[in-house]
């Protein structure tokens, strides 16, 4: 359903084919997490949405993996950067910031959406769910 109205946002979205339920639960056992339902739902319509300019709108499940898993474990990044095991990440600016949803104590990610920026580390909610995340961020009301 959210793709649908993510469609009438933008032309310029390539979709990939649905997620498997197994798929999504693999990925959530893998970090650690509960995904907000909004994302399995999403992740259930599609596994990656690119936007213009193949901009990674929302990550296929092997790179939602990957890339937390990397950001998580790089002992490069434990000297440059906060931890990451708040956090697990979705989706790009194409500038190298990128979209997370924070995880809790319990594991459960929450709604909100926070942008980390890779340049000063700063972590800034942008806003209080996936839909309106994509509603701001298509029309131009998000910007990093």
């Amino acid at each position: 359903m959210l793709i649908k109205h993510l469609q009438t946002l933008s032309n310029d979205l390539t979709l990939s084919g649905p997620a498997s339920g197994e798929d999504i639960d693999q990925l959530e056992r893998d970090l650690g997490i509960r995904c907000p339902d909004t994302l399995r739902s999403l992740l259930s319509e599609t596994n990656g949405i690119l936007g213009e300019y193949e901009l990674g709108l929302l990550w296929d499940i092997e790179r939602i993996k990957d890339d937390n898993t990397a950001f998580r474990q790089s002992e490069d990044f434990k000297d440059l950067y906060m931890p990451f095991d708040n956090l697990v990440f979705f989706g790009d600016a194409g500038n190298g910031d990128q979209f997370a949803f924070p995880i809790l104590r319990d594991g459960n990610c929450r709604d909100d959406v926070f942008v980390w920026n890779h340049e000063d580390d700063s972590r800034s909610w942008v806003a209080p769910s996936l839909e309106v995340f994509y509603e701001w961020w298509l029309t131009g009301r998000i910007t990093v």
